[in-house]
Formats: C-alpha cells, structure tokens, sequence
C-alpha cells in the first residue's frame, strides 16, 4: 500500500467524487452534486447542483462555494470524471496552481476518503428522508420535533471527528494509515514487473469484448509492459479487443504470462496443417440423384 501524503493543515488536500442518479427536487431539478472532503479534519462540503452542468459551471460552483472559504488546496484527489479531465479543468488547476491527482483506472481505493464520506451521506440521508420525519398516528409527532435543530445536522454532528485539534489529528491520521496498510499488505504481495515483459490483464472491467463474459477466459492478453509507474501500476500495449481500453492498469488486475513449457506440450507450438484449398475449375457431372 502506498501511502498518500499527510496535509499539515486543513484544506491542503481534498478529496472529491461525485453523487449522481438522485431524484429531481426544486425547481433548479438538482439530481446530483460533487462530495468534497478536506484530508485533515475530514470536513465534507456537499454543493447540490443539476447533471447538465458543464465543467466551467463545476469550476464555478466548487470556486464561489468552497475555495471563497476554504481558500486555495495544493492537491485535489479526485476520479477521472470528464469534468476533471477535461483542458478547462487542466488549464484552470495550472493557473490556480493547485495540482489535480487523479487515480489509476478501475482503482477507487485511491479517492477513498470521498467514496466513505459518500456511504456517510447515504445512510444519513435515508434517515432524514425516511424515518423520524413522518408523524405517527399515535402521537401525531415526529421523533425530531422537539429537537431545535434539523435531523440531518444531528446525524452528523453527534458523531465523533478524528481531528480535533493539530497534533491529534496527525496523529490519528498516521495510525489509521499503518493499521490500513498492516491489514492490506498482510493478504496482498505486489508482484514486480519489468519493461518488456509480458503480462494478462484481468477482463473484470472490460466491457466492450463481445460474447458471454461467462464462456471468455479470465484474463486476456498477453501484452508488453511499455512504462512502469511507482509499483502500484503499469502501462501496456494494448492491441486487438482491449485496442481502446485506457493502457495503465493497477497490478491488482495484472499478472505474469507464462508460456507453456514445450517438454510437456510438445504439440502447443508447432504451426498448424495447411489445408489445401479446393480445386473448383473442374466441372463435376452428376451421375445420379437418390430419391
């Protein structure tokens, strides 16, 4: 496991990821809005907004909404949605000089921090949307109508934040990053690949391979590694089916290929009998036809 940078203050780095297919409400028919998650103090920002949005709308939600008080972060962690990758994202983080750290393909565990914060969101929402806020027929209350303040703000309010102050939030940081990676590096090995070497690829996330999934191999290939990047992952150079397929793979999804070994299958390499093809310039005469 690699270990992400620590921030030393709050709003140094973000995580964000976004919520979508939500039902319309308002009449602005918000459906969907980004999770922005500040690394240190594990502070959520929620900034509702509509599918249509563009990415200069993003840049100008996330700029008058969360930098106008949060202030400039040096990283933003993030997934590789359109509106991030796009040459206004690009441009604008370059102006700012913010720097954009998107993940590895098929790899969440990278933005994490916001995937969490989402199954938060979830499960509080369910409960404000749901339970508690309908009245009872044998009472004629609801369970949060003495409460002062909404249902929602108590969901999130009453629980306990790792980073209260400066150096317990470091600290709280730095062993639940250590108690991650013990439990992560107990079950997994990162195997070691070189440049050149041939590798197959796992078809999980693969879904422009025609036919059944169910009747394909596992995996496909092979292909040669062309550029490693740290250990955690590696670029190929993808041909046939997978020609389209973004080329940089964690190695969770890689493995060797290991030719077949010519003492026990004698017969796998030879080349294959060429059939000669059929002689048709001469007429054949029917001689008779079976009833």
């Amino acid at each position: 496991m690699i270990h992400i940078q620590n921030p030393n203050t709050p709003w140094e780095v973000v995580h964000m990821d976004w919520v979508t297919a939500l039902p319309h409400e308002g009449d602005t028919s918000y459906n969907e809005f980004p999770v922005i998650v500040d690394r240190y103090s594990k502070t959520p920002i929620f900034l509702p907004c509509n599918r249509d949005y563009t990415a200069m709308d993003t840049a100008l939600l996330i700029w008058n909404r969360v930098i106008s008080h949060t202030g400039l972060c040096k990283n933003m962690i993030s997934d590789r949605d359109p509106k991030f990758t796009s040459a206004l994202c690009t441009n604008l983080h370059k102006l700012l000089g913010t720097k954009l750290l998107l993940p590895t393909a098929y790899h969440p565990q990278t933005d994490g921090l916001a995937e969490r914060m989402i199954q938060t969101l979830e499960d509080m929402s369910k409960r404000f949307c749901t339970y508690g806020l309908q009245f009872k027929d044998s009472d004629g209350f609801t369970h949060y109508c003495c409460t002062p303040i909404p249902a929602f703000l108590i969901a999130y309010k009453t629980s306990i934040h790792a980073s209260t102050v400066s150096h317990h939030g470091n600290q709280s940081i730095n062993e639940a990053f250590e108690y991650a990676k013990q439990k992560w590096d107990k079950s997994h090995k990162t195997p070691e690949f070189k440049l050149g070497d041939l590798k197959l690829v796992l078809i999980l996330n693969f879904n422009n391979i025609e036919g059944p999934k169910k009747l394909k191999y596992t995996f496909t290939g092979p292909f040669i590694i062309k550029a490693l990047h740290g250990t955690n992952a590696v670029q190929a150079e993808l041909s046939g089916e997978s020609e389209n397929k973004h080329p940089t793979f964690p190695v969770s999804l890689v493995k060797h290929y290991t030719s077949s070994d010519e003492k026990l299958f004698p017969f796998g390499n030879e080349t294959p009998l060429e059939v000669p093809p059929l002689d048709e310039s001469e007429e054949k005469k029917v001689l008779k036809v079976l009833k």
